[in-house]
């Protein structure tokens, strides 16, 4: 066949599709009835989504609008707010040494107990996804603590536990290793926390597990005939086909990390202390807004807190480009 002969061909099956879809719209457009029932059934969908969106904007949206309007006044719940501008937040930088500390106190805990919550977490997920007799067992039981959470039962036995003469000083004391508990010494303080923040990683721990199974086997094949040994199979395989879950777990643990309050509230007996090392961004947001009742300057604490927490969220996906791995990706 000729190439004219074929262009021909072509060009008439296209105006055909072009005919026929001309023909459909006609069609469409003469039946009224049809576009009253796309109407019906959107207007449908949104029926059964206003009582969500009567649900986020009143009990959401709205209180986060309000506590931004209260961050730029003088408010103490019994008296009407005061507009006073940026007053609370150049107070907070300039004239709160407290805020200052508790900030620092909340960046340590975050930057150093994440990592390690993930690393113990990608740990013993990775025993478990070679272990196949009593993994069941053994996955229920890491996960335990995580169905608790920082519950208000769970920090009364912590703080029991790293008490004065309590079953972490005594079992140390065996040892030669007389600290006097860990609750009331200032350096100690947020190492236990962190432990605390470590032991209930179940739920990272069972997000990494299900990354670790969906990682083909023929890749870990394919590398030790190569010669890799099982570091390196670590750092070629299972890091980049698990980075997805990786930043996952990350992105939701600095958020979460950031809002621990319950724990250090019981901890502390709502202190704070010993020395101001429990005293946590949340906890000292919670002791001015309602122990003090300074809530326009607690508002204003809660909006730093959440651009703090946005930027860093910000930073985490620009960089994710240069060392995350999506199966398909061709970068």
């Amino acid at each position: 066949m000729s190439t004219t002969a074929t262009r021909v061909i072509v060009t008439g099956e296209d105006s055909s599709r072009k005919n026929l879809l001309r023909r459909r719209r006609a069609e469409d457009a003469g039946r009224p009835g049809l576009k009253r029932r796309e109407r019906r059934e959107t207007l449908t969908g949104y029926g059964f989504l206003l009582p969500w969106l009567i649900g986020f904007i009143g009990l959401t949206v709205g209180p986060m609008l309000y506590s931004l309007y209260l961050s730029f006044t003088r408010y103490d719940i019994f008296s009407d707010p005061r507009w006073i501008g940026l007053d609370n937040y150049v107070r907070l930088f300039t004239d709160d040494p407290n805020f200052i500390q508790s900030s620092q106190i909340t960046l340590i805990y975050v930057l150093v107990g994440t990592p390690i919550t993930l690393a113990a977490a990608l740990a013993v997920a990775m025993l478990l996804n070679f272990r196949d007799k009593g993994s069941g067992f053994f996955r229920s039981a890491f996960y335990a603590p995580s169905l608790i959470g920082a519950s208000v039962s769970v920090a009364i036995v912590w703080r029991a536990m790293f008490s004065d003469n309590g079953p972490v000083d005594s079992s140390l004391s065996l040892f030669g290793i007389d600290i006097g508990g860990w609750v009331g010494n200032p350096d100690l303080a947020v190492p236990m926390m962190i432990l605390l923040a470590v032991w209930m990683f179940g739920a990272t721990m069972v997000i990494f597990l299900a990354g670790l199974k969906q990682i083909p086997k023929e890749l870990y094949e394919a590398a030790e005939m190569d010669g890799a040994g099982a570091f390196h199979r670590f750092r070629a395989v299972t890091l980049p086909m698990l980075s997805p879950v990786i930043f996952f777990n990350l992105l939701l643990g600095l958020i979460g990390a950031f809002q621990v309050f319950a724990s250090a509230y019981i901890i502390s007996n709502g202190s704070g202390g010993p020395a101001g090392m429990t005293n946590y961004i949340t906890l000292y947001l919670y002791k001015r807004g309602f122990s003090d009742g300074q809530m326009g300057y607690a508002a204003a604490m809660a909006w730093v807190l959440l651009v703090v927490v946005a930027i860093i969220a910000f930073i985490l996906f620009r960089t994710q480009r240069s060392w995350v791995h999506y199966s398909g990706d061709t970068r």
